[in-house]
């Protein structure tokens, strides 16, 4: 493996991050807000999923009240 010297480590670091593309202030903020959402979503569907396991666990073994 060849060895680098840390200047020219860091010219090839600084080549590569110019090539990404960064998101914008808004595409961040808007993929921020979708991902609150989703998981808002899920944790209400897994919510409704376990109370409805669990009434139908306890009307088939008839315990719990």
């Amino acid at each position: 493996m060849a060895k680098t010297s840390p200047a020219e480590f860091m010219r090839e670091v600084r080549r590569e991050v110019a090539k990404v593309t960064w998101p914008t202030r808004k595409e961040t903020t808007v993929s921020t807000v979708m991902v609150f959402v989703m998981v808002i979503l899920a944790a209400i569907f897994f919510l409704l999923a376990d109370q409805f396991i669990s009434f139908a666990i306890r009307l088939v073994l008839g315990i719990g009240g």
